[in-house]
């Protein structure tokens, strides 16, 4: 990367800096590889934050599908968080990975998980996981909240058999010529999915992120008190992929003392660190044994700490900075934090970022834990917090004494509860992907880049003025 006419008298932020167009024998965005080289075995570089309103189990397994990698919070309980763990894994690469209810649930149950939009749909089971019918999301709409979901099937929905499907074009024509939006995928009577036209033109695009024997891989975080060589071993006894040893001061002697822990431990899985946003810190980590460093402090959308402490640094820069000083030592960065648009992801590739975190951006889609809900104006939400927050305090400390509690929650700083809205047009994580790397991809045209690496070489950045950042917004409304 170069800046194009300029060099910086302070710290950059994503909306202080823009791409610069150079001439491109890219012809097509799908010619464009976005697979990142940090360890992930991703093919896009997307990864989902490890805060508890981002990423649970269901988000990870469909980040997975589409080639990023999620990163499950080290909140969770250490047998929950194995047990997560082991789920993904189970998960199918190949297709959706069905909601499911009782046939006794009710419309409002479905609703609570499910908005009833157009390529979504649910699958009824009954005692013995037997199939017993499905109902396309969009039918919920119609139906009375306490109706039973068992008397909403007549003859349900046509299904698809998994030899059928071989292929995701084979499984698109089949829908097609069948006219289905939306169905489930059975293998010998049993369920092992869902498809919708959508998800299976997908499967033509997207390459899914798995381990040497084909399941989704998977990331988790550990904080780096108590006893963590024993909870490192853990998870990677449960499958995990790579280890994310996290925490807001990345640059301490805890964390140093952590990741030497873990690295010594020989467990075979790459070891992310964080966050920092220094060369220095850098320079510390990578020598304990960190092969990725996770960069940002105060950027993100629940964070408080720069408000609180003044602590953090300019995001692009701190990008900037410690992805050079990690190449020069073999390592590479994840930014993580103050994505708004897919151009600041672009950006931060640009820097020199192997891949890109996402966190209140993933808050609120269908796939993110937490239920549903409405506001007094009917739009969708889902609530989000902060790490730092009293609500997560709360449930990371859940196991103290109420005094101690008490004394943890008096020093808690960031956003308790945020509402994160749901787009209509984009209610998916999926949704969210294909927007985010369809940005992207055009970004690495404009640049005449064909993979990562020579995106990194050939951009070309300018500074640019708060007007300049304004002009490249479109208009909601006509002047």
């Amino acid at each position: 990367m170069e800046f194009y006419r300029t060099e910086p008298s302070h710290d950059l932020t994503y909306s202080d800096v823009f791409l610069v167009p150079s001439r491109s024998g890219v012809t097509s965005r799908l010619d464009v590889s976005l697979a990142p080289d940090d360890g992930s075995g991703a093919s896009v570089p997307i990864v989902s934050a490890n805060m508890n309103s981002i990423t649970g189990p269901r988000l990870a397994s469909s980040l997975a599908r589409r080639g990023g990698i999620g990163v499950l919070p080290q909140d969770l309980h250490l047998q929950d968080l194995a047990e997560s763990i082991r789920w993904v894994k189970a998960q199918s690469a190949r297709f959706d990975t069905p909601y499911t209810f009782a046939p006794e649930a009710t419309v409002a149950d479905a609703l609570a998980v499910l908005p009833p939009v157009a390529g979504q749909g649910i699958v009824l089971q009954g005692e013995g996981n037997e199939y017993v019918g499905c109902i396309a999301a969009e039918r919920l709409a119609t139906a009375l909240p306490d109706a039973r979901l068992g008397d909403l099937v007549h003859g349900g929905l046509a299904s698809l058999d998994a030899d059928d499907v071989d292929t995701p074009r084979r499984a698109f024509d089949l829908m097609v010529d069948a006219g289905l939006d939306f169905a489930p995928v059975l293998l010998h009577g049993r369920v092992v999915g869902t498809l919708s036209r959508r998800s299976a033109l997908r499967g033509t695009i997207y390459e899914p992120n798995v381990d040497a024997e084909g399941r989704l891989r998977v990331a988790a975080a550990v904080g780096i008190n108590g006893d963590v060589a024993a909870k490192a071993s853990a998870l990677v006894a449960a499958g995990v992929d790579m280890l994310v040893l996290d925490t807001a001061h990345g640059h301490q002697e805890g964390m140093v003392r952590a990741v030497s822990i873990v690295r010594d431990l020989g467990l075979g899985v790459p070891i992310v660190a964080g966050n920092i946003v220094t060369a220095d810190a850098v320079a510390d980590l990578v020598d304990a044994g960190a092969d990725v460093l996770k960069v940002g402090v105060g950027p993100g959308a629940m964070c408080t700490t720069r408000m609180m402490t003044a602590v953090g640094r300019p995001q692009f820069s701190a990008v900037l900075e410690t992805a050079e000083a990690a190449r020069e030592l073999g390592a590479r960065v994840w930014a993580d934090g103050g994505v708004r648009y897919p151009r600041d992801v672009a950006l931060a590739l640009a820097a020199g970022a192997s891949s890109v975190m996402i966190g209140s951006w993933f808050a609120g889609t269908i796939e993110a834990p937490g239920t549903l809900a409405r506001d007094a104006g009917g739009r969708l939400y889902k609530e989000s917090w902060g790490m730092a927050s009293t609500k997560a305090v709360r449930e990371r400390f859940d196991r103290l004494s109420p005094y101690e509690l008490a004394r943890k929650e008096l020093f808690a700083e960031g956003i308790s509860s945020s509402s994160i809205y749901l787009d209509p047009l984009r209610p998916s994580l999926e949704d969210l992907l294909d927007m985010i790397t369809s940005g992207v991809r055009s970004s690495f045209t404009y640049a005449g880049a064909r993979d990562l690496a020579e995106f990194r070489d050939r951009a070309r950045v300018g500074i640019q003025s708060a007007a300049g950042y304004e002009e490249g917004k479109a208009l909601p409304v006509s002047w």
